[in-house]
């Protein structure tokens, strides 16, 4: 089987540039750039090597560097941002700070015949994201892409095989960049198409039937599609040895507890404990304004209440969880730059009793869990449901999470989308916030003094970018109409164009 490095200098992207090459049908790895050595690169016979990006300055004191042999090694070398910078560095090119030639968001490239961007046209859009760049090119190397700011957009030494982008083609965002990626692999890797989902499903039964043989496993089942693949993968390893806890913290939307227990106890032959700890919750949420306190706080909560269930059935010491790779990296994987923490990743307490923690789908995309889900006969309803974060509806409550507001936000978010399946519109991903203080509105010929709703809608294929949807009017008008008038507490409904990044799709 052919396969990829992905040389991982802590960049948000890392797990996404991997992504890009398996939807090719060509398995790729991902090491952290301390975690191998050049001589077991060459022991691997990687059929090509991708550098990522990462958030430091290669000139900086404390820079991820490797050893320059790397690129002696006779086999292709794609650099992407920092990656491209670092081939730059490790071949004698200059590297400088960007100043105001900084780009940030889609940049129109124009590029230069190369292998790297055959079949595309000599100008598109492309992603950026640098303050650095490259102003002198190593030796032996020519510019096959430049923009406005820059002007050195990407290089190639079209001799050794060695090719660095300053853009990122792994986000969707950059028009041509799956057949930048695409021609890396088969143009000039020679790659060929032997890797399936159904490999990861294969190996994934085989290794947690190894692993856990004889191992009781608790698995913490919200109600998502996340959740909902790890338990029906780990049931076909380990069978009735997994006990899944459903617990009723009371941050679900409106009526969605009920329907997760019926679907999953009518649908799936797996054990299933429903756990009321919506009191626990609110209590330990109260006086709580800061997101980072709020996740942490509830990630204990969970943790707990896992233990205490599992305490009840005896011989449980491992605890599984439905996490996927954005959750790492939003949560401050290895080098890359914590933006939140997540309950089930930076969340969890650090005197955690389970002996083990099992995550069985941390190198997958949503849509790759999607994709897996699907392969294990998961009905597609389920399946594509929209996603809803581990601690619920507090990171949808700006502010401290109170009962009144819990009633007040599961209301608005029940009927934005329901007004949205209503009219036909298709996001990735629609929900509400509750804003933080109230303001002045007016309700029959009277002040009306309510809270702000915001309505938030994107569409996105991986969850690491996103694009705000484009609700038509009258479906804003409809909801905004609806949630005023049906929920007394409501003055005010705005609807947020932001796309990510700059923000992220949970406003918390």
């Amino acid at each position: 089987m052919d396969k990829i490095l992905v040389l991982d200098f802590g960049g948000q992207y890392d797990q996404l540039i991997a992504r890009r090459v398996r939807s090719e049908s060509v398995y790729a790895e991902i090491v952290n750039y301390d975690r191998i050595t050049v001589e077991e690169i060459r022991k691997e016979a990687y059929k090509g090597i991708i550098f990522t990006g990462g958030p430091k300055s290669v000139y900086a004191n404390d820079a991820p560097l490797y050893d320059g042999k790397i690129l002696e090694l006779g086999v292709p070398v794609l650099g992407i941002c920092y990656g491209h910078q670092l081939m730059a560095h490790l071949l004698k090119g200059k590297i400088v700070p960007s100043g105001n030639g900084s780009e940030y968001g889609k940049t129109e490239v124009t590029i230069s015949p190369s292998i790297l961007f055959k079949d595309m046209p000599e100008r598109s859009v492309c992603w950026m994201s640098h303050t650095d760049f490259v102003e002198e090119i190593p030796e032996g190397f020519s510019v096959i892409a430049r923009t406005g700011k820059c002007a050195c957009a990407a290089m190639a030494d079209e001799e050794r095989r060695l090719y660095g982008v300053q853009f990122h083609p792994e986000v969707s965002h950059t028009e041509y960049g799956q057949q930048v990626i695409r021609n890396f692999l088969f143009e000039i890797c020679g790659c060929e198409r032997n890797w399936q989902m159904e490999d990861f499903l294969e190996e994934s039964i085989r290794r947690y039937r190894r692993e856990l043989e004889g191992e009781k496993v608790m698995l913490g089942l919200s109600g998502g599609v996340d959740s909902l693949v790890s338990a029906v993968l780990l049931n076909k390893a380990i069978g009735k040895d997994l006990v899944c806890v459903l617990i009723d913290h009371g941050l679900f939307r409106e009526n969605e507890v009920e329907e997760v227990e019926r679907t999953v106890r009518k649908q799936f032959d797996i054990n299933l404990i429903r756990a009321d700890a919506k009191k626990r919750f609110l209590d330990h949420l109260k006086g709580i304004t800061d997101p980072e306190e709020k996740r942490k706080t509830i990630g204990e909560d969970f943790v707990r209440v896992f233990e205490e269930e599992a305490e009840k059935l005896k011989n449980i010491a491992i605890l599984a969880q439905g996490t996927i790779y954005p959750d790492l990296i939003e949560s401050g994987k290895g080098d890359s730059a914590t933006i939140k923490s997540h309950h089930n990743v930076g969340g969890l307490p650090k005197d955690i009793r389970f002996k083990k923690i099992v995550e069985p789908l941390s190198s997958l995309f949503k849509d790759e869990v999607r994709e897996l889900g699907i392969k294990m006969g998961i009905p597609e309803y389920l399946v594509y449901r929209q996603p809803f974060p581990g601690p619920g509806l507090a990171v949808r409550i700006i502010g401290e999470v109170t009962e009144e507001k819990l009633k007040v936000l599961k209301r608005a978010d029940a009927i934005f989308r329901k007004e949205m399946k209503k009219a036909g519109c298709k996001s990735d991903q629609c929900f509400a916030v509750l804003c933080e203080g109230k303001s002045v509105g007016v309700k029959g010929d009277e002040r009306a003094y309510g809270y702000t709703v915001a309505l938030r809608a994107v569409n996105t294929d991986d969850f690491m970018t996103a694009e705000w949807t484009r609700i038509p009017y009258e479906v804003l008008e409809s909801s905004s109409n609806r949630i005023c008038n049906e929920i007394k507490e409501v003055s005010r409904v705005v609807y947020d164009i932001t796309s990510k990044p700059p923000g992220t799709i949970e406003w918390e």
